[in-house]
Formats: C-alpha cells, sequence, structure tokens
C-alpha cells in the first residue's frame, strides 16, 4: 500500500473541498503529514466548525467558507483538487435535498472547472451509492446499477451519478485530469454520534445502554472500510498516474451482515443489548460489497484494517465524545 507520510507534497497545495466532513478532516491531516499546504473549503452546513479548529492554527491550513455550488473566485491556484463536498448521511442529504443535489452536480461543475484552468489533479468523492440496490455481486465498476431515480435517496445517488458524468466529460472533451472514487461504507474515530448511519447509531445506543435498532430481518450487507485505509486510498488515486480517467472503487472486499456488526459492536463494548428490529427504509440497498481488483492493479491498494481494530479505536473515540 503506498506510504501516506513523509515530504512527498512538500511543494504542492492541496485543495479538500468539504474538508471540516468525517472524511475530509482525515484527508486534510494526512495531506498535512505529507508535507502539503491545505485549504479547506466548506459550507459547514453538516461539516464541523470544531472539527477543524486544531487544522486552522497551521500555518500551513486555510479554511475558507464557501458553498461549492455557487461560483467560487479569487481562489489560490491548487496542485491537487480533492471534491468531497456533499453529506453522505441519508438523514443529512435528505433535510435539503435539492441543496445535496446542486451541491454534487453545480459544486462538481465548479471545482473540476477551476482544477482544469490551473492543471491540478482532481479526484471525485463518489459513492457506492451509484450501486443503489444492485443485482451484481459484488459491484464491479463496469456494473451500471440498479437506482431508483425519484426516490428519497435520489437527490445523492442520482447527484452522484450525473457528476461522474460530467468528470468523465471533462475528461475526454478537454483533458481534464480526473478520476472518480467510488466509496463503500467508511468509519472510524470522527464520526458525528448523531450521523444516523449504521455504526455511528448502534454504538451510541449501545453506549447509552438502549436497544439497538436493526432495519429488516437485519440480513442485508454492508463492507465496512477503516477511515484510514480509505484516506490512503485517496491519497493513491491523486498520486498514481495510471487512476487517470479512471474510475475506482475503494472499500473493504469482506461483507458483513448488518446483524453480524450488531454483535460485533456490542462484543466491542462487552454489552448484551436487545435488538429490537423495524422496517427497512425506502430504497435501502439489501447488498452491498466492492470488487477492489482495479485498485489493487492500478493503486497497489487494499484495505488492511480488520474491524475489531477499527472498532476498538471508533468506540473510544465515542466514549470521549459522550463523557
Amino acid at each position: 500500500m503506498p506510504e501516506t507520510t513523509g515530504h512527498a507534497w512538500h511543494d504542492k497545495t492541496v485543495l479538500v473541498a468539504g474538508g471540516a466532513g468525517f472524511i475530509g478532516r482525515h484527508l486534510c491531516e494526512a495531506s498535512l503529514a505529507r508535507g502539503a499546504e491545505v485549504i479547506i473549503v466548506d459550507d459547514f452546513s453538516t461539516g464541523r466548525v470544531l472539527a477543524v479548529d486544531r487544522l486552522s492554527g497551521c500555518d500551513r491550513v486555510t479554511v475558507l467558507k464557501a458553498d461549492v455550488a455557487k461560483p467560487l473566485v479569487d481562489m489560490p491556484r491548487c496542485d491537487i483538487v480533492f471534491n468531497l463536498a456533499a453529506p453522505a448521511s441519508p438523514p443529512l442529504y435528505q433535510r435539503d435535498p435539492v441543496q445535496t443535489w446542486r451541491t454534487s452536480v453545480y459544486g462538481t461543475d465548479n471545482l473540476a472547472s477551476l482544477a482544469h484552468s490551473w492543471g491540478a489533479v482532481f479526484v471525485q468523492a463518489s459513492t457506492s451509492e451509484v450501486y443503489g440496490d444492485p443485482d451484481q455481486h459484488p459491484q464491479t465498476e463496469a456494473y451500471w446499477g440498479n437506482v431508483n431515480p425519484v426516490g428519497i435517496r435520489s437527490c445523492y445517488d442520482e447527484g452522484k451519478r450525473a457528476a461522474e458524468t460530467l468528470i468523465m466529460d471533462m475528461v475526454r472533451a478537454h483533458g481534464l485530469n480526473g478520476r472518480i472514487a467510488r466509496i463503500f461504507n467508511t468509519y472510524g474515530p470522527g464520526m458525528d454520534t448523531a450521523d444516523g448511519r449504521l455504526l455511528p447509531n448502534l454504538i451510541t445506543q449501545a453506549l447509552n445502554a438502549e436497544p439497538m435498532t436493526v432495519y429488516g430481518d437485519g440480513q442485508q450487507t454492508r463492507s465496512l472500510c477503516y477511515v484510514d485505509d480509505l484516506v490512503s486510498g485517496l491519497i493513491a488515486m491523486a498520486q498514481s498516474e495510471a487512476a487517470r480517467g479512471e474510475v475506482i472503487n475503494l472499500g473493504n472486499a469482506r461483507e458483513r451482515t448488518v446483524l453480524e456488526i450488531a454483535h460485533l459492536v456490542a462484543a466491542s463494548l462487552s454489552c448484551d443489548p436487545e435488538i429490537v428490529h423495524l422496517p427497512l427504509p425506502r430504497d435501502d440497498p439489501i447488498r452491498r460489497c466492492p470488487n477492489v481488483s482495479k485498485a489493487k492493479r492500478i493503486l497497489q491498494w487494499s484495505a488492511q484494517t480488520p474491524l475489531s481494530d477499527g472498532l476498538t479505536h471508533m468506540v473510544a473515540d465515542f466514549m470521549r465524545a459522550t463523557c
């Protein structure tokens, strides 16, 4: 797996749109560790101001409050642009679905156009949600997906799909140095306890001695990738010339049922909570697992952190947050 520390980027300026978000903050820290100057662009609608406070004290970090869906003016030139601007939590992106779509599509257009004018590398953070409720397992990058275009999750799913179309058209028509990372379920320290996704929900409920909520029969699957592994993959996407013009899955190829994950969370906390089953949310995917052979071939990347180790770090972080 590519090394993610040292001074390989000491002469680079890295822009992270959505840098106040969960993955964005970890990516900013990793970029700083590589010696880069970092510009964080975020509107803080879902990103956390406090989370970037300690980064903003570094003389190599600039924090800009801006809505990427609107024209970005007077931006300093950057060498690498990571576009992570968009809420990934269903409760958050459904709160303002029109803005979610605009951020995904207009924001991508604005950022990619800037990157092209600078001759910068552009890494688009897409999502496994472009596969919808897949009928191909595991999902390869060549799979076109099974997505509801008018459902309650469509603002995010279809917004990300439209953004992918835009990036690939700019690559082909204008020579944008772009590449697309389809990110599968990512977890780790720094997630918001009120995020609303699987692991934050289960851990918070267990810490509060509440019943764990499992939707459906719990046999639907997720493939959970620790955030440090994911960030390593994003950095590999940026620095690999072979990734130019490519779409690459980034995620953990180990598929687990939601019920299995709930029991692993309980074991990590040495508790035995009641499990309450509720109806599945609309358009919730039944299976989700990446084929990562392309990431292994092009990036020499794969997820390395065992779920048990990642849960230990995440639970400790949540315990600190709730004290």
